[in-house]
């Protein structure tokens, strides 16, 4: 979970500068705002293209070699990646080669939380016992709201402590070096972590594959329903996280008018709750199963956005804290039981690449898109209705492909 948090605090950290800062800093000025933030949320988009390709080529590797040297890895490449990113020079300095470089080093973080994904996860959940795996294996799933929880407080104190002019000059680059630090933590508490002893025996039984292809085309002729229903699962819980702590943050501060460090402080405490309940319904998932959980998520997501941006428009701080709070319990409830579900569908030798793939291909045309779409939806008809309607067709797709995964609650992963 500490390594995790290291890398989603990076990650995250990108999206919020995307948000509020970048539009402004590395892209040609327009007449209407909205511009560039659109233009900085594609290279936000960026790194979720690169997602499926990190979890590719870790997925083959972690698969080969094993999870702990994978996720070593991924650790050293976002943070060498995010610390570059506080050092771009503005468009005004250097013109178009900020957003080039900019959208260089977002590919490499992309693909380094692609392969840190599934490693960790299953680093947890095969070794955790069988009755409390979906406990357990949400662990590493609070890595991405306590992440979060890092870079929204690293950015309170900065806009707090400094003017709005000098945060949105060089304030906000602080938070980008800090990631050294970070990441610094992640390394020393990774480096102690044991491979699972699952894998060390599957390694002795089962040759591993020769190169990524093989490694594709093995787990899909072997599991092809898990692989899709596992992608169509993850469609509204990636769309609805990145619409509330992405899309979220344009809405109130270029629609509505709030300052940044309030939406920060709605966001800091929003994360706080998403952290616990992750917890809470993993541990659910091993009472009542993965499934009946996992749909209950996918319900109230369809139904979410036509409440929230009601409450939201109201411009009250109190329903504004409730409508996003209540946007990170819903994703909780997809969120938790979906390291052990993923994890208890695959075989050992494939657990990996499998995981990678259900995981990890959705983020290209789901959560990548889902803010672009958003401001694009609102910049176009200049309401939140179409927004709500495109977050409930996602929740439509993902109810669908839940309802066709059979329950796994406690499976054997020796005899899977």
């Amino acid at each position: 979970m500490a390594g995790t948090v290291a890398e989603w605090y990076e990650f995250f950290l990108y999206g919020i500068a995307a948000a509020l800062v970048f539009g402004d800093l590395f892209f040609r000025s327009t007449n209407n705002p909205l511009d560039g933030v659109i233009a900085a949320l594609l290279t936000y988009a960026i790194g979720f293209v690169a997602r499926p390709v990190g979890g590719i080529i870790f997925g083959h590797l972690g698969d080969r070699y094993g999870r702990k040297k994978l996720l070593q890895v991924s650790l050293l490449m976002i943070g060498a990646s995010t610390f570059l990113i506080g050092a771009i020079p503005s468009f005004d300095q250097i013109g178009y080669a900020a957003p080039a470089i900019l959208v260089t080093m977002r590919f490499i973080q992309g693909i380094a939380i692609g392969g840190e994904w599934g490693g960790a996860v299953l680093l947890v959940a095969e070794q955790s016992p069988t009755h409390s795996r979906g406990f357990w294996s949400s662990f590493p799933q609070v890595g991405a709201p306590l992440g979060n929880v890092v870079a929204t407080v690293v950015l309170l104190i900065l806009s707090f402590a400094l003017p709005e002019s000098d945060f949105l000059s060089w304030g906000w680059r602080i938070a980008f070096f800090l990631s050294a630090v970070v990441v610094l933590i992640g390394w020393f508490i990774r480096s102690r972590v044991e491979e699972a002893p699952i894998f060390q025996e599957s390694s002795a039984e089962h040759p591993p594959a020769k190169n990524v292809w093989v490694s594709i085309t093995r787990v899909c002729r072997a599991r092809p329903k898990e692989v899709v229903t596992a992608m169509g699962s993850r469609v509204v819980e990636n769309i609805l996280y990145y619409i509330v702590v992405t899309f979220s943050l344009t809405y109130l501060s270029v629609h509505l008018g709030f300052k940044t460090s309030t939406i920060l402080s709605f966001m800091l405490a929003s994360h706080l709750v998403h952290a616990v309940m992750i917890l809470v319904f993993g541990a659910l998932s091993d009472r009542v199963g993965r499934r009946p959980v996992y749909l209950l998520g996918t319900i109230l997501a369809t139904v979410y956005c036509f409440a929230a941006f009601p409450m939201m428009n109201t411009k009250s701080d109190v329903l504004i804290l409730c409508a996003i709070t209540i946007g990170m319990v819903i994703h909780a409830v997809m969120y938790a039981p979906q390291p052990a579900m993923m994890a208890e569908m695959f075989p050992t030798h494939m657990r990996y690449i499998g995981v990678s793939l259900g995981a990890q291909v959705t983020a290209i045309f789901a959560g990548s898109l889902a803010p672009i779409v958003a401001t694009l939806l609102l910049r176009t008809y200049e309401s939140w209705l179409p927004i709500a309607i495109y977050v409930a067709v996602a929740g439509l797709i993902s109810t669908v492909a839940v309802a066709c995964i059979r329950e796994t609650k406690g499976s054997d992963l020796a005899a899977v």
